[in-house]
């Protein structure tokens, strides 16, 4: 077998540097043997006893065919447990008292030599069972030792019983520390995959609301370029130089999201506003620059992107020809809020459709302890965001 490197299932399995997973398989495999394969000490005895030339030739070859279902057993049974497919309860069960009728019918029939059969017996229900389940199953295994060398020899039972209780319920231990090692691996590994889950999602948002805005700024401005070009180049280069400084942001934008840095600021994003609006056709009648003192960061750069994927819907969904932006800290039961009210006098979007951002913006304004609202009024379409502010001073007036 070659130094491979695991996959993901066989790296969270468990090992013998139990904070720690094997990096290659045969490392994997190494461990698991030196971690089963050191009890198969108790085996001298049995083995001795086979080789001794005491038993007759079929006493013999049915010892060795009744040890080698045992190690069979055995070895199965906690390779598998140690694993990352484990074998389901039933089986579990049916192999641990597979073990402890061997071990009874071994040692009636040939000795008290083997006797340390009942070690490996309590070693595997102490590794493979519940510790609840255990706890009963490894003093039973005891009693059964002692009824046993009754018949064989008592002497050596009782030498065997204090090991059997010791060793069965150190292995109840360390099988209770290897399946936790197991599912905190598992866990770490679930962190990680939701980690870069939501981290995925914010990309996607961030990557919405930015071009989703700019890529609308450059399409009205190159149409309005194109229809200057004829009667009017000057301006129409204006439009181009504008179209190229929307060009250069939306890739600085898009840098900084992918960075993770990008926070828009509400002035700045009152400006945009204006500007495509403007250029859309619209007549917008925005606030002055707001009063922002002690408002959280985090609240801030919620409402500018609400903002911003509020104006983008205006211009690419509306058909609108105003639009009024609002800004206005309001208090109420839960403290003190800052609300943004975009409203607008066209068709308006449902809100729910896969372009219009308002469920990744609705996501956005949750985790800043905000909330959305968007539907149709009397004369046109609104959209109303609140996130928490600081004081109850009223930062924006209505025009």
């Amino acid at each position: 077998m070659t130094d491979d490197p695991l996959s993901e299932e066989a790296r969270q399995g468990p090992s013998i540097l139990l904070g720690q997973a094997a990096r290659t398989r045969r490392e994997l495999w190494r461990r698991k043997a030196l971690w089963i394969g050191v009890w198969l000490v108790f085996l001298s005895s049995p083995v001795h006893d086979l080789v001794s030339g005491r038993h007759t030739t079929a006493g013999t070859a049915a010892g060795w065919t009744g040890l080698a279902v045992f190690v069979a057993v055995y070895l199965s049974l906690l390779f598998r447990d140690m694993g990352a497919t484990p074998y389901p309860s039933r089986v579990v069960h049916g192999l641990i008292a597979a073990m402890a009728v061997l071990a009874v019918v071994l040692s009636l029939t040939l000795g008290s030599a083997w006797l340390g059969l009942f070690c490996y017996v309590s070693v595997a229900g102490g590794i493979a069972l519940p510790p609840r389940m255990a706890f009963w199953v490894i003093p039973g295994t005891g009693a059964v030792l002692m009824l046993v060398g009754l018949r064989t020899d008592v002497e050596a039972a009782a030498n065997l019983l204090v090991l059997v209780l010791l060793i069965g319920f150190a292995m109840t231990g360390v099988g209770q520390l290897v399946r936790t090692t197991v599912e905190l691996r598992k866990a770490r590994a679930t962190v990680a995959q939701l980690a870069a889950n939501e981290e995925r999602l914010r990309l996607a948002r961030d990557l919405h609301d930015l071009l989703g805005h700019s890529l609308s700024l450059i399409t009205l401005k190159s149409e309005l370029a194109g229809r200057m070009l004829p009667d009017h180049p000057e301006k129409a280069a204006q439009q181009v130089a504008d179209i190229e400084q929307v060009s250069r942001q939306a890739l600085v934008d898009v840098r900084e999201a992918v960075t993770g840095y990008r926070r828009p600021r509400l002035a700045a994003e009152l400006a945009g506003a204006q500007v495509a609006l403007t250029a859309a056709g619209i007549t917008a009648t925005t606030p002055a620059e707001p009063d922002l003192d002690g408002v959280p960061e985090e609240s801030e750069s919620a409402l500018a992107w609400a903002l911003r994927e509020a104006v983008t819907n205006v211009v690419r969904h509306s058909g609108a020809t105003r639009c009024t932006v609002e800004v206005h800290r309001r208090q109420t039961l839960d403290g003190p809020r800052l609300e943004l009210c975009v409203e607008d006098n066209g068709s308006g979007g449902s809100g729910k459709g896969p372009g219009n951002g308002l469920t990744g913006l609705t996501e956005r304004l949750e985790k800043a302890g905000g909330t959305l609202e968007a539907g149709r009024v009397k004369h046109g379409f609104r959209v109303t965001a609140r996130v928490p502010a600081g004081t109850a001073a009223d930062v924006g007036s209505r025009p």
